[in-house]
């Protein structure tokens, strides 16, 4: 499988190329980036047969599908050219930072019939699959997400709290009604952002994403049928009934040596992703289905008083 990959940031250089490279069945193409040197250095770390600074010549590579993992203002671009050329694409969220593109490339991605996947990695998380299991179909009635930084950042809640709006869908569903509410005295760079979700199946999802935390921390705690499910991102899952409560640590996975793209699910949604290439299937998230995560996210911003 002959893979491209485009952008040399943190994301690429510390979650995918690692898992790239390692592969048996994969080979590194091509690496894109806008300043060839970065390209270089990282095709000669990772062992990429080719570094190049143009989306085309990544495209003459004769890659079999490519992983989108520049700046988010760059991602409409590079994946409209790419499901142009038909080239099955995974693509980091956001899908896009206008949610107008965003529905673009999904109905591209439907008329060419090329499978375009966002990279909502937490769905893949051993720890949150481990959860899904608990539930099954079912819903929880209180779904609570969190995600707390200490700074904030330009458009904070769009650029992290997008990874828990796609948790809450991944749980409760679809959304009813929203109600949000953001601090900050620049618009831009929020201090906190709040929502109360009800869901079409009558659960009810609570997001928190404050940007003045005192530690990175990233939750989720679930209520329902007499059960709670607690997860500590990435490390453990906490099962409680009126029995008993039990704790799952993820230390154990890989004899101890797991490393964070492995607990954050980076390596699972890869290698799903290469699985779906391979065998020619669709890929559950597909883009549509990420779309309506940025739809829920919108409205979050929207009621918040935050740009969309």
């Amino acid at each position: 499988m002959r893979v491209g990959i485009l952008g040399t940031g943190y994301v690429a250089i510390n979650n995918y190329l690692p898992i790239l490279s390692g592969m048996d069945d994969v080979e590194v193409a091509a690496i894109l980036s806008g300043h060839i040197e970065n390209a270089q250095k990282a095709a000669k770390r990772f062992g990429a047969v080719k570094a190049v600074s143009t989306i085309e010549e990544l495209v003459d590579e004769g890659i079999d599908c490519a992983f989108v993992l520049t700046p988010k203002g760059l991602h409409f671009e590079h994946v409209s050219f790419l499901l142009d050329k038909g080239i099955p694409t995974y693509c980091e969220k956001p899908l896009a930072t206008d949610l107008r593109d965003a529905r673009e490339l999904a109905r591209m991605s439907e008329a060419t019939n090329t499978m375009l996947m966002v990279g909502f990695n937490r769905r893949f998380a051993p720890v949150v699959q481990a959860a899904k299991e608990v539930w099954g179909d079912t819903a929880p009635d209180v779904i609570i997400t969190q995600k707390n930084r200490p700074e904030t950042e330009y458009h904070a809640t769009l650029e992290n709290a997008v990874h828990m709006v796609d948790i809450l869908r991944f749980f409760g569903g679809e959304a009813r009604e929203v109600h949000a509410l953001a601090k900050y005295s620049d618009p831009d760079y929020e201090t906190f952002t709040t929502a109360m979700i009800e869901f079409e199946c009558g659960s009810s999802g609570m997001l928190i994403a404050n940007r003045s935390a005192g530690q990175w921390e990233e939750t989720i705690e679930m209520h329902g049928g007499n059960k709670t499910v607690i997860v500590n991102m990435p490390e453990s899952l906490t099962v409680i009934d009126k029995d008993k409560k039990t704790t799952v640590e993820m230390t154990p996975l890989n004899m101890g040596w797991a490393k964070s793209e492995e607990r954050m699910g980076f390596s699972n949604a890869t290698a799903y992703f290469i699985d779906c290439v391979r065998n020619g299937t669709m890929p559950k998230p597909d883009a549509a289905d990420a779309v309506l995560t940025h739809e829920l996210l919108d409205k979050i911003l929207e009621d918040a008083g935050l740009p969309r």
